[in-house]
């Protein structure tokens, strides 16, 4: 017996998926990929390992302290396990699909794995699916990424959504226009991605009311944007805060079942974006069903994307019953099973003779077995 326990035992944050889970996962992911495939999504798989230049360069630069490393045996070269799968993604789009036209629609699904878990996400190893929209930049396509992941979580089961929105870029640009230096726009930021109201008062006028309002910006899109509309700002914090609005604008005609809100002046995990940004939850389920928003390939290409991950939309999604299935006693022909699977059953045989068939049928967790050619329900 310890022996058979010291082989059941994994690594932390790492498990085995049983049925009927892995199979459940499997379904949920499959029609995530259909609803992406509708709207123009072609399907690709990058590899789960590539050397560390090219899996930590453009957005996996930001995971590089997720990534764990190996030296290949065969070129000698230090290679990474993706820790994510948007920058393989934009590798593939950058190189082996840089003539395809424009915009370029891809998604994917796979599994990946982390150096370290998080207290909200304790598990190392899990899997993404997602899609990104490449090349060109609007709001148009923006709102369709985002219209999309919400039509796809919603078919698959999630029952309420919430998407906060964010501007990772929006606090440097406006520390810019205030003439805040390198420093102080970064205490600046990380003050209100904290939410210190108290300690923004070391910045004195006008940027310490202009760094209040932003903090009091936070909340639901309607407060956000009559607040934000108070600043006086100029250039590319103005062009930021404009498309934020248009955006809300364009959400609400076209997914007015998603509650909306806005934190103009959170960043922490999108660091390497370069536009509006969100992350998805889903009323009483623990953690993010995924996280999005517009970026930059390393080529500089325009993109903007969306990522799901799909331990937490597993918690968001009641899981379906594994559905009724036949025992087929020893013996059977196999063309009563054949008819039986082409009209949607799902078969289970005997593998031996045995006394009582409704018994074995019962301890194999069928719901019917099969009696005079026809499936006969267990009493």
């Amino acid at each position: 017996m310890e022996i058979k326990a010291a082989k059941a035992l994994l690594p932390a944050g790492l498990g085995d998926e049983l049925p009927p889970r892995a199979g459940f996962e499997a379904a949920v992911i499959e029609r995530l990929l259909a609803v992406f495939a509708g709207y123009g999504y072609e399907r690709v798989k990058p590899p789960l390992v590539e050397f560390e230049d090219s899996l930590l360069s453009g957005p996996g630069a930001a995971l590089t302290a997720q990534t764990f490393r190996l030296m290949d045996p065969q070129s000698h070269r230090m290679m990474g396990v993706r820790p994510d799968m948007t920058g393989q993604v934009a590798r593939i789009a950058a190189t082996r699909l840089a003539a395809a036209p424009r915009p370029l629609r891809l998604s994917y699904a796979g599994e990946v794995l982390h150096v370290h878990g998080t207290q909200l996400r304790p598990e190392r190893q899990f899997v993404q699916a997602g899609f990104e929209l490449i090349g060109g930049y609007s709001l148009e396509g923006d709102a369709e990424v985002i219209t999309v992941v919400a039509e796809a979580l919603q078919l698959v089961g999630v029952k309420t959504l919430s998407l906060d929105l964010a501007l990772p870029t929006f606090v440097p640009a406006v520390c810019r226009g205030l003439g805040l230096d390198a420093e102080d726009a970064e205490i600046a930021r990380d003050l209100l991605d904290r939410k210190d109201a108290t300690a923004l008062l070391r910045f004195g006028e006008p940027a310490g009311s202009v760094l209040k309002t932003i903090l009091r910006a936070a909340g639901p899109a309607d407060t956000a944007r009559a607040r934000l509309r108070e600043l006086d700002l100029e250039g590319e914090a103005a062009q930021l805060r404009n498309d934020l609005g248009d955006l809300l604008v364009h959400l609400e005609s076209r997914a007015g079942h998603l509650t909306l809100t806005v934190d103009p002046g959170e960043f922490r995990g999108f660091e390497y974006q370069t536009g509006t940004s969100f992350t998805i939850f889903s009323r009483g389920v623990r953690g993010e069903l995924g996280r999005g928003g517009r970026y930059r390939l390393e080529n500089g290409e325009p993109a903007v994307g969306v990522t799901i991950y799909l331990d937490t939309l597993l918690r968001a999604v009641p899981e379906a019953a594994s559905g009724e299935s036949v025992f087929l006693p020893f013996g059977a022909p196999p063309e009563a099973g054949h008819e039986l699977r082409a009209d949607g059953w799902r078969t289970v045989a005997g593998l031996s003779a045995t006394d009582d068939d409704g018994a074995e049928a019962e301890r194999l967790n069928c719901t019917h077995v099969l009696r005079d050619g026809k499936p006969r329900e267990l009493s």
